[in-house]
């Protein structure tokens, strides 16, 4: 995973840096979603790894693909992308795309899963919590575990908030076992 991260980054950072001259952030994320779904396309995926298509048999038929969804610089950039080879990491370039589009807009994600569906109130306390504690913006992805017996667990970059019952029973169990 971290080659293909690695890969990816300056793909990325260009498309940013590209965006944000335009000032076409959304645009890009638009864009760049729609490739990422051509491209995992069962069809297509099968088409970047096929040895008997050449560069320009690959970049027609994702260009044709994708038609009227990408611009001018859009359809640049899958030049580019085929062109290195690099078509097949377009998710991880979407994705970091998206961080860098978050940490430009002052955003911060938060994975928030619970061991019970959260309705809109308490997703929306635990969010307004989340932007009191960070001071920015928090964009929250809600997930359910059963597994987790009750309460909820709260990811936040590399920082981890677990007030679930399966989490203090894991700690209880460390605890005795040493």
């Amino acid at each position: 995973m971290a080659e293909t991260v690695t890969i990816a980054r300056p793909y990325a950072e260009a498309a940013f840096r590209l965006a944000r001259e335009r000032s076409a952030l959304d645009r890009w994320s638009q864009m760049l979603q729609f490739l990422e779904m051509v491209v995992q396309d069962e069809s297509i995926a099968r088409g970047i790894d096929a040895p008997n298509l050449t560069s320009r048999q690959l970049e027609n038929l994702v260009l044709g693909v994708c038609g009227e969804q990408l611009d001018g610089a859009g359809r640049n950039f899958v030049q580019v992308l085929v062109d290195n080879g690099r078509l097949g990491v377009v998710p991880a370039i979407r994705a970091l795309y998206e961080d860098l589009k978050r940490e430009q807009e002052g955003i911060l994600e938060a994975q928030i899963t619970s061991a019970f569906a959260l309705d809109d109130e308490q997703q929306s306390r635990l969010v307004r919590r989340l932007e009191s504690k960070y001071q920015r913006k928090v964009s929250a992805r809600v997930s359910v575990d059963p597994q987790l017996i009750g309460g909820v667990k709260v990811v936040v970059g590399d920082k981890v908030l677990d007030a679930t019952v399966r989490g203090k029973l894991d700690a209880m169990a460390a605890a005795l076992s040493h």
